[in-house]
């Protein structure tokens, strides 16, 4: 099966939602009209990263009685294009989350709730953010999916269980400010290397495709760099977004190499969860005593 990927590398306006909105139709449009059969966008692409206080007033429930939901999930309907798109999500009890939802055919597939909420150096999400609490990999009409945020796929246990629960793809969503300059390397942006580093590691290490979708632009006086990403079931990079520029990238993806890459390596034929179960409550047992 072959699936025509876009990833919408855009920058938001902070806390302006039909704004952003509006540009997230626009950019649904132009990515149908290329032949994308899936378009991911950034962390937070609605609202914006730096939202801090205007969070109540930007937050969405994810259905359709929100009427600015309601409308990405009839884009979803009438462009025929599976939308992943990030928000600041409220729960019937007013926490508020960073949250990716994939929508399908006029349908919430799922919504994942940021997991990791950085709080060194420039960071400050758990101030203003609940934390998820699960980790689960859903169906879709490419098969099965997992997403994660920003934060993280730093954290090599959340793409580890969803590689355990089934996802076949994963998809990251990310609103990384630019960091470090490296001498060593002409001047190349350390956060850079650090991301696709592991996005490449993640790919290779779990045979799964990855998708990561960053976003550029300013806020507040941070710099977000761009560079979204997609790499195969073997680490290689198959496209990559320049930094610092809107783009919408555009590749297709053969989910055929998922067999042909564990042919040959079968680490997840060889993956052992229950002695990752055992010696993890070993530890923990230790560690509470």
């Amino acid at each position: 099966m072959r699936v025509n990927v876009g990833l919408a590398q855009m920058a938001p306006k902070l806390g302006d939602l039909q704004h952003n909105l509006a540009a997230h139709l626009a950019l649904a449009e132009e990515a149908r009209d290329a032949g994308a059969d899936l378009l991911v966008f950034p962390e937070l692409s609605l609202t914006g990263y730096q939202v801090m206080d205007l969070v109540p007033e930007l937050a969405m429930s994810a259905s359709e009685d929100d009427a600015s939901f309601r409308t990405l999930l009839e884009a979803s309907k009438s462009l025929a294009l599976d939308l992943v798109v990030g928000f600041v999500h409220v729960d019937r009890r007013h926490r508020f989350t960073i949250a990716q939802a994939w929508l399908s055919g006029g349908e919430c597939l799922h919504v994942h709730h940021k997991l990791y909420l950085p709080t060194y150096t420039m960071f400050d999400d758990s101030r203003y953010f609940a934390q998820g609490d699960q980790v689960r990999a859903f169906e879709t009409r490419f098969g099965r999916v997992g997403m994660l945020i920003c934060e993280d796929f730093w954290h090599l246990s959340a793409p580890w269980l969803l590689w355990m629960d089934g996802a076949d793809l994963l998809v990251f969503a990310n609103s990384s400010p630019t960091r470090g300059i490296s001498s060593r390397e002409g001047g190349r942006l350390t956060v850079a290397r650090w991301v696709e580093l592991m996005n490449q590691a993640c790919a290779s290490t779990f045979t799964n495709y990855v998708l990561m979708c960053n976003r550029v632009g300013y806020e507040d006086g941070k710099n977000f760099w761009g560079g979204s990403l997609i790499a195969n079931p073997e680490g290689e990079l198959l496209a990559q977004a320049p930094y610092f520029e809107e783009t919408l990238l555009l590749q297709e993806i053969d989910l055929n190499q998922l067999r042909r890459t564990r042919a040959h390596m079968p680490l997840l034929r060889d993956e052992r969860p229950y002695l990752v179960q055992r010696e993890l409550a070993r530890i923990l047992e230790k560690d509470g005593g």
